[in-house]
């Protein structure tokens, strides 16, 4: 069932139903999953109780015993539902590869996978995005209705306007109400130490929060031999360029781009996935879904 279930992410790309695409992909992902990855992480406080020999001394309120010199212990009530806001990056450079499956479309069949997986496990899926300047925000609900609403506005998304990544994530982190999961799709080329400092922020407010990195196979390995002009996406400015000459020099940026996004979001304690739009979108999410 799985191996049916796992298409090419070009297949998965040309559905138009986005919907559609989501289900298939979620097809193959569920094969030896056993439980949602996103339950488990959400508790309120309850009350406090007198501390007894034996209780977590991680629970002991210092602010109470300092104000009564007394140990308490904060109880906590586990939460049914887990909330988890979708930041999709909608910069230009999410528009490549011209030809083929485009990092920006990876990105949308991926977080629609997502949001379906989510709201199927009774979960809470909202988005944050950016669309011509201006911030794009669904709250984070369960229910077929909100998923449809969710889908749609993926569906309406076009990666050619302004992106602030920082900005956007800041605002992410701001409206999940409670402690919550933050999954920000993008490729991390905008305002690296900005993007990382939001990270860093979001996940300093207690939100449980992941890179999903979506890179194209030619941006990693740069299969360019002959002269070629390349378009700055984001800009428009064109550079022509000897791709033999400076292969091994872009491989080698690349490389040290990608390492360092991973290791410096491990550093923060943020949880990291590469997700190479070559992959097949089912196979790339179970293993960063099993690695939670």
């Amino acid at each position: 069932m799985y191996a049916r279930a796992v298409l090419d992410p070009a297949a998965v790309a040309a559905i138009e139903d986005l919907e559609l695409a989501a289900r298939l992909v979620v097809e193959g992902l569920h094969a030896g999953r056993h439980r949602s990855p996103f339950h488990g992480f959400s508790s309120e406080f309850s009350q406090h109780r007198q501390y007894r020999p034996g209780d977590d001394l991680k629970h002991l309120d210092w602010k109470m015993l300092a104000r009564t010199d007394r140990l308490y212990t904060r109880q906590f009530r586990e939460t049914t539902t887990m909330s988890v806001m979708l930041v999709v990056d909608t910069s230009p450079s999410m528009a490549f590869p011209p030809q083929g499956v485009s990092k920006f479309r990876y990105a949308t069949v991926v977080a629609a996978a997502l949001a379906y997986l989510i709201v199927n496990d009774g979960d809470a899926v909202g988005l944050m995005t950016m669309q011509d300047g201006a911030l794009r925000f669904l709250p984070a609900k369960g229910g077929r209705v909100h998923l449809r609403a969710l889908l749609t506005t993926l569906e309406a998304l076009d990666p050619t306007a302004a992106w602030n990544a920082e900005r956007v994530l800041t605002r992410a982190a701001e409206l999940l109400k409670r402690r919550g999961v933050l999954l920000a799709l993008s490729d991390f080329y905008d305002a690296e130490d900005d993007t990382r400092r939001a990270l860093r922020r979001a996940a300093r407010r207690g939100h449980d929060v992941g890179m999903l990195q979506v890179v194209s196979r030619a941006e990693i390995e740069f299969p360019y031999a002959d002269d070629a002009e390349f378009e700055d996406l984001e800009t428009g400015e064109t550079t022509l360029v000897a791709g033999r000459g400076m292969a091994a020099a872009y491989r080698s940026a690349m490389g040290d781009f990608l390492s360092r996004c991973r290791a410096e979001a491990h550093r923060d304690g943020l949880s990291y996935a590469l997700f190479p739009t070559d992959a097949p979108p089912s196979r790339m999410l179970r293993h960063y879904l099993l690695k939670r």
